[in-house]
């Protein structure tokens, strides 16, 4: 095993640590609300860079999948099961331990299913939905595969914003935080800033070491004979079909997972989440870091996504994105890691002028 490829992996990690005493010494801790936001939407851009950069296939449906995670989630944690406590279901799961108790936002007792039994529940739904979907819209190429997998994310923000249960235009509120272990828990509450931070980077970690993983090994290799050239892949006895939907349902899951997070994180989720520009700024983000890098989308999604957060776009947030977009695929393509210009500017020497 070459172990040189998780160098990256522990530079990630120092790089971490090293901005949190940073943010730390100066104060300046509220910055990592965001970053941590801005890490959870970056798991979408991980994802979807698995699927076009190495598949070959452009989706512009994953805030779909961000949306399902998040709802079934959060409609799952917020279900007051009290009324039905003596229901069979309901005591056979409350004497299992996946059943909790609290008082929500008006002093009510409510006795609702346990954040991992609602997360187990989402990311099933997220790669049933995958499969269901992808099964005949994989078969697509081109831009025939980007309008089927817009109709489905269209689909999905219609069925958020008009159904009643789960809660229209206003979504859900007062969604549990996520315990992990012992007293951590995912929430957006200042006393767990920091310890949240982590826990953000701690998944992404361990997605980013599975995503590398998958892309040095015989599916990987498999991936890009696949985008170079399905026909000649097939005639190489590469199961195309079977291949390309694996790793559509693997980003749909990393898609679900980023949405419960981030709705255990910001105690609640709304229909804005599932828009179609969503969609887009992922793919905006997967082109700017490159389509087949990793670390580009990373990088970017966390850089933008922060930006976007803080609100340094203002009102025209959506513009940008839609702009970054339209730049990247007139000028560079392959994206800026890559562009030839930035890499003739990183590669020249101080002295050495441009060749005419």
């Amino acid at each position: 095993m070459d172990f040189r490829r998780y160098i990256p992996i522990a530079c990630l990690v120092i790089g971490v640590v090293a901005l949190q005493v940073i943010l730390s010494a100066a104060q300046a801790t509220f910055y990592m609300t965001q970053l941590t936001m801005a890490v959870y939407y970056s798991l979408v851009a991980v994802g979807l860079c698995l699927l076009m950069g190495y598949a070959g296939q452009v989706s512009l449906g994953h805030a779909g999948f961000f949306a399902i995670g998040g709802y079934c989630s959060a409609s799952l944690t917020t279900w007051n099961l009290l009324p039905h406590a003596e229901a069979p279901a309901v005591r056979l799961l409350r004497g299992l331990g996946l059943l909790l108790e609290r008082r929500d936002l008006y002093g009510h007792d409510i006795l609702h299913i346990s954040p991992w039994l609602a997360f187990a529940a989402a990311m099933l739904l997220a790669a049933c939905t995958a499969l269901v979907i992808g099964v005949p819209v994989i078969r697509l190429k081109g831009h025939y595969l980007a309008m089927a997998t817009l109709g489905f994310g269209v689909i999905v923000y219609r069925v958020v914003l008009g159904t009643p249960w789960l809660g229209e235009a206003d979504g859900f509120s007062d969604v549990p935080p996520f315990r992990v272990l012992g007293g951590l828990e995912i929430n957006g509450r200042a006393a767990f800033r920091v310890s949240n931070y982590y826990v953000a980077w701690a998944v992404m970690a361990a997605v980013m070491v599975l995503g590398i993983n998958l892309v040095h090994s015989r599916v990987g290799r498999a991936l890009r004979s696949i985008h170079e050239g399905e026909e000649a892949a097939h005639s190489l006895g590469i199961d195309v079909a079977r291949y390309k939907l694996s790793v559509f349902v693997i980003s749909a899951i990393l898609a679900a997972l980023a949405g419960v997070l981030m709705t255990h994180y910001n105690g609640g989720i709304g229909p804005s989440e599932a828009t179609a520009l969503k969609s887009i700024r992922y793919v905006a983000i997967v082109a700017v870091g490159g389509m087949a890098n990793l670390w580009g989308a990373l990088a970017m999604g966390t850089v933008l996504n922060f930006l976007s957060l803080r609100g340094v776009f203002g009102s025209y947030d959506d513009a940008v994105f839609g702009l970054i977009l339209i730049t990247i695929m007139l000028f560079a393509p392959r994206g800026i890691v890559r562009w030839p210009g930035l890499r003739f500017l990183l590669s020249r020497k101080p002295n050495e002028k441009p060749s005419p």
